[in-house]
């Protein structure tokens, strides 16, 4: 167990996207955020089938800072039911994991 996670959410628009990711690591709360996309999404939407191109963000994070990255995606995010995932990461190199634990110390404050 390494204590941290990967987020993942999807949005409809890459400016969208671009700006959660900008305020998930300006507050220290991800790491790094890679944006992915466009790609073709199926789903099951208040009964019917829908599909949608959409923009895929992955974020690392602490583990115990899910609360707050959710509350983040959500405040900005235009869907009425976002998805907000987290995976555990098993494993991790040390300089990789050294990075994540400085990236996300919010005790350094926000960059801008």
């Amino acid at each position: 167990m390494t204590g941290f996670i990967q987020i993942s959410t999807t949005l409809p628009e890459r400016p969208q996207a671009d700006e959660i990711s900008r305020q998930l690591i300006d507050q220290r709360l991800a790491a790094c955020v890679q944006v992915s996309g466009p790609q073709g999404s199926h789903y099951r939407w208040q009964g019917k089938i829908e599909h949608s191109e959409e923009w895929l963000l992955t974020a690392k994070a602490r583990a115990e800072d899910f609360a707050a990255v959710a509350e983040s995606i959500r405040r900005l995010h235009p869907y009425e039911v976002p998805e907000i995932i987290a995976v555990e990461i098993a494993a991790v190199s040390a300089d990789y994991q050294r990075w994540l634990v400085d990236a996300t110390d919010r005790e350094q404050g926000a960059t801008r």
